[in-house]
């Protein structure tokens, strides 16, 4: 299994824009964390331009798959999206 981090530039006033995808979005979240894909995710604050998202997976397709599915990304708040291969040197 490798870690993979994954950060999303976001739009301006992206905390209120987000709202009629959020409920869509969080199901995502939780369903990728249940599977034990998805580590931990959260929104930058002051400001909130980006979110960061770090995942266990054996592959990075199964990152990719999440993020072209996210309506955060299919409907345009996020004006573009990193994902790079974290090697974690201590936790689990």
């Amino acid at each position: 299994m490798q870690y993979f981090a994954v950060l999303y530039y976001v739009v301006e006033d992206f905390v209120r824009l987000r709202s009629q995808y959020r409920d869509e979005h969080l199901r995502l979240i939780k369903e990728a964390h249940s599977r034990g894909e998805l580590i931990l995710a959260g929104a930058f604050t002051d400001p909130t331009d980006r979110t960061l998202l770090v995942f266990r997976a054996s592959d990075r397709s199964v990152v990719e798959n999440f993020v072209l599915s996210d309506p955060y990304v299919i409907n345009g708040l996020v004006t573009r999206w990193e994902l790079r291969t974290w090697n974690v040197v201590i936790g689990n």
